[in-house]
């Protein structure tokens, strides 16, 4: 058995996907690299297959039909013979040097038994149009470098949220709590961030600038224009995080506090970009989102509201409305997302 599954998923990437494959391969021999072609129609699997080919005992191209960025995700985790899960995007990279820490980290975890469900590391924004590089890290938030449960987690900042670039799940927990992200749809990294959480009892923390996010390509989908485009793929993956837990029933305050921390950060990103479209049918899904929050879980609303963040979201009137559009950029600034 590997160590670290590194899922790839691609979709027509035969410009960048190499920098993605090179990076993972510094992990050596513990690595497995899974590039998954999501029925491409450029040169994507040609080069998994070369990539295979030189390096048949780390990468394995697999071709499917398309079905989207989960359904490649998925793909991953079925196909999947490493202990841990990382899913890596094929127009970002990993740092090399970090890429080896982290898989003598696994050698010493494994050497310890010590069991981990969730490893998690920095990740950097990378917007080479700008000149710029953001770096997201966890001080403060989560202890370093010992083994930790929810109980030791501390207050999350805005910027500090755990997402897909920052996580490495145990393999089998992505198998026992059935992750099943769903296909022809995007944003559904903030479902692999988020549905698995309860499911996680112990953790690490490693202090590596690990996962490098490239921002800035042209059709990305985290653009801001591309965003509001697809806005009902946001509110699908809204509402199917709404769904997936009973919040009120976790147990633990800290990882109930933190998930509708999370949530609330999704209803106000769609609502947001629903506001500042400024179609009346826009607005209206803005109002249809809060109405299904409260129908189908009245108590986090009320927590999310009591906040004062809910109210002004929904706000109806012009300079609400503005307000909204304000804190969409100053929210923006935090989170660099695009």
């Amino acid at each position: 058995m590997k160590l670290l599954s590194v899922t790839i998923p691609c979709y027509n990437s035969q410009d960048y996907m190499a920098n993605a494959i090179e990076s993972a391969l510094a992990g050596g021999d513990e690595v497995e690299i899974l590039v998954v072609d999501d029925g491409s129609t450029d040169n994507t699997f040609a080069i998994a297959k070369e990539y295979e080919e030189k390096y048949p005992n780390i990468v394995r191209a697999i071709h499917k039909e398309n079905g989207g960025h989960g359904s490649a995700v998925n793909t991953g985790i079925k196909e999947a013979t490493g202990l841990y899960f990382k899913v890596l995007d094929s127009d970002d990279w990993l740092d090399k040097p970090s890429m080896k820490k982290l898989v003598s980290f696994l050698q010493d975890a494994v050497i310890n038994s010590m069991s981990l469900d969730m490893i998690i590391s920095n990740y950097v924004y990378e917007k080479p149009s700008d000149h710029k590089r953001k770096t997201i890290t966890y001080s403060f938030a989560i202890p370093k470098d010992k083994i930790i449960t929810w109980n030791d987690v501390k207050h999350f900042r805005m910027s500090q949220n755990l997402l897909m670039h920052s996580i490495i799940y145990r393999t089998k927990l992505l198998r026992d709590c059935h992750l099943h992200l769903p296909e022809h749809t995007f944003y559904v990294d903030n479902i692999f961030a988020y549905m698995p959480l309860p499911y996680v009892k112990k953790m690490y923390y490693l202090d590596l600038d690990l996962y490098r996010y490239y921002i800035g390509r042209e059709g990305q989908s985290v653009n801001e224009e591309i965003m509001t485009k697809r806005i009902d793929q946001q509110i699908k993956v809204t509402k199917l995080m709404i769904d997936s837990q009973n919040l009120m029933c976790i147990h633990n305050k800290k990882l109930r506090n933190y998930m509708i921390k999370y949530l609330a950060m999704m209803m106000i990103v769609s609502s947001a970009l629903l506001v500042k479209s400024g179609s009346a049918d826009n607005l209206k899904k803005r109002d249809e989102l809060w109405n299904y929050l409260r129908t189908n879980n009245k108590a986090v609303y009320r927590i999310i509201t009591h906040r004062r963040l809910g109210l002004p979201l929904q706000s109806k009137n012009k300079a609400g409305r503005k307000i909204i559009v304000w804190g969409y950029y100053f929210f923006n600034r935090i989170y660099g997302f695009n």
